[in-house]
């Protein structure tokens, strides 16, 4: 006897949810989340609203999901920074990887999770907050990483690596804003390279 495979329950849903995401996740990073409202996001996902909520959630689960690839994508960088086998190389490949991120030129200049916190009202309270821990969890992470150069002999035992890693997260932030600003890939590289010219400077 011959049995049917049953297909897909459910209508298929019409567009591509990657590409769809990678389009909010663009709006987001260019306004923010308050500046992006849900007639920009779903006119740039090419989506209505229904589809939108029933797909990704309301719009805090949108910008989350649009963050978590905004973390595996663009700003990848820190991951592969981390793997350097120097603490030089580490701060070095970070500072480097927020220039490339911020002032590529078909996406927007400044970092998502920078841009991102630029909410005023209550509504994005829970934003900021993500927000803030995402930021705190890089500088935890490098601070980790400056820790294993400290007991590996890398940098010297008095060096404080929590410190050493809020230096370079606050440099890296820093290059973000001004990179949103408009200043140049060349002047940045050329202020992150003075900024580790005497390392470790804490």
């Amino acid at each position: 006897m011959e049995t049917r495979q049953s297909g897909p329950v459910g209508r298929p849903r019409g567009f591509d949810a990657d590409e769809a995401l990678e389009r909010a996740m663009l709006v987001f990073w260019e306004h923010g989340y308050e500046g992006a409202s849900l007639a920009g996001l779903t006119n740039a996902m090419g989506i209505s609203t229904t589809s939108m909520y029933a797909a990704f959630g309301n719009k805090e689960e949108l910008f989350r999901k649009a963050l978590e690839r905004y973390t595996e994508g663009p700003s990848a960088y820190l991951a592969r920074a981390l793997e350097e086998p120097a603490a030089l190389g580490v701060a070095t490949a970070v500072l480097a990887g927020v220039i490339r991120t911020t002032t590529r030129p078909a996406h927007p200049h400044g970092c998502m999770g920078v841009q991102g916190a630029l909410a005023s009202g209550d509504s994005g309270r829970e934003v900021r907050d993500l927000l803030a821990a995402w930021r705190n969890n890089g500088c935890s992470r490098l601070r980790e990483r400056f820790q294993r150069a400290v007991d590996d002999g890398d940098l010297e035992p008095e060096t404080d690596p929590g410190l050493l890693a809020r230096y370079v997260t606050t440099l890296a932030f820093g290059i973000a804003v001004q990179a949103a600003s408009g200043v140049g890939r060349e002047e940045l590289q050329r202020m992150a390279d003075a900024a580790l010219r005497n390392w470790p400077i804490v």
